[in-house]
């Protein structure tokens, strides 16, 4: 009786494999497309989903990072904070941009000190060696297919590279746990940022122009050339966004880029927090600061060419010079303008 009960079950169980088969191929037929539909209309949600990060991920570090969090560490504040820059072979040469970035946290306003905090990521082995001669804290920084032994000119492919090489290095930096404030070499430093910056912002970036007189709006257009970014999970996760994101815009810059994804849903959804930084007190040849007893910072932005912008910062260092060792009632009454951007014109 038993074995008769045993055959008559099998025929059962084939069927409802059957079923299962078919049920799983319909589920199938409608779900493709749907991922599909889903990859087309949202590509930035599908790259972030591509590229998760685990903040509790205790993976050990490969040679590169090793190397990445030697530097760092050396040059951390207490509270894990550092300041980068990126310079090609010819921004770091003799008598360059990079003198000139030096030399403003040397006759700034209690800025020299945070020399001590400065990280120098290099583009090419000349660029790596100069620094290693006038910095205890320098790191080879690649990107693979670029000549850095000329200038990277904006918009071009070498250009697009070197930036985006730029962004994944920042990433790396806040997944080893590091703030950072991140400096184009071609920004004059004239007073400490750090009274400046939000309290309680994830991610703050200057912009060209400050017209809409909001840091918290959007509308605002980021410059990527200055930034004040904090270690966290939210932040890394708006980096993930940011540099995936270039397969989506190819051939677009970090800057054109950035400027579209800050509007987007997973911003809000990861809750990250943006603000814009004042031209008052962060500047720039687009926009310059209006008070000499207020400014931080002046960028070279707004203009091409290393040689164009050597000229101009060299102007900009002088008109500092001439504020600085002016008296104190003078200072106050200061009403004169910065001699920037003839060249850059």
């Amino acid at each position: 009786m038993g074995k008769v009960t045993e055959v008559a079950m099998v025929p059962d169980s084939v069927n409802i494999l059957r079923r299962v088969l078919t049920l799983a191929m319909l589920i199938a037929l409608v779900a493709v497309p749907c991922v599909i539909f889903y990859i087309d209309e949202y590509p930035l949600q599908f790259l972030r989903l591509s590229s998760p990060h685990d903040p509790s991920d205790s993976a050990p570090l490969n040679i590169e990072q090793l190397k990445l969090d030697r530097v760092l560490k050396g040059a951390s504040t207490k509270d894990k904070t550092v300041i980068l820059t990126t310079v090609n072979e010819a921004w770091a040469a003799p008598n360059s941009i990079l003198d000139l970035f030096l030399e403003s946290f040397k006759i700034g306003e209690d800025t020299k000190h945070l020399l001590n905090h400065l990280v120098i990521s290099c583009l090419g082995q000349k660029a790596y060696e100069r620094c290693l001669e006038i910095h205890p804290y320098c790191y080879a920084l690649k990107a693979d297919g670029v000549d850095f032994s000329k200038e990277a000119y904006f918009g071009s492919p070498d250009y697009v590279k070197v930036v985006w090489s730029k962004i994944d290095y920042q990433k790396s930096v806040l997944e080893l746990g590091y703030n950072f404030v991140f400096t184009d070499a071609d920004i004059m430093w004239f007073r400490d940022p750090f009274i400046r910056f939000y309290e309680d912002t994830d991610f703050q970036v200057s912009s060209d122009r400050y017209g809409l007189n909001n840091s918290y709006d959007l509308k605002n257009n980021p410059n990527s050339g200055f930034e004040y970014v904090k270690s966290n999970n939210r932040t890394i996760q708006f980096y993930n966004l940011w540099y995936n994101s270039r397969l989506r815009y190819t051939n677009s810059n970090d800057q054109s880029v950035l400027s579209v994804i800050k509007n987007d849903p997973f911003i809000r959804e990861i809750r990250l927090t943006i603000r814009f930084l004042d031209t008052l007190y962060f500047g720039g040849f687009c926009e310059p600061s209006k008070d000499f007893n207020k400014v931080c910072t002046m960028h070279a932005n707004c203009c091409f060419g290393a040689e164009s912008k050597l000229h101009d910062l060299g102007l900009l260092l002088d008109d500092w010079r001439n504020y600085t060792t002016s008296s104190p009632s003078d200072k106050r009454a200061w009403n004169g303008k910065w001699r920037g951007a003839q060249e850059c014109r």
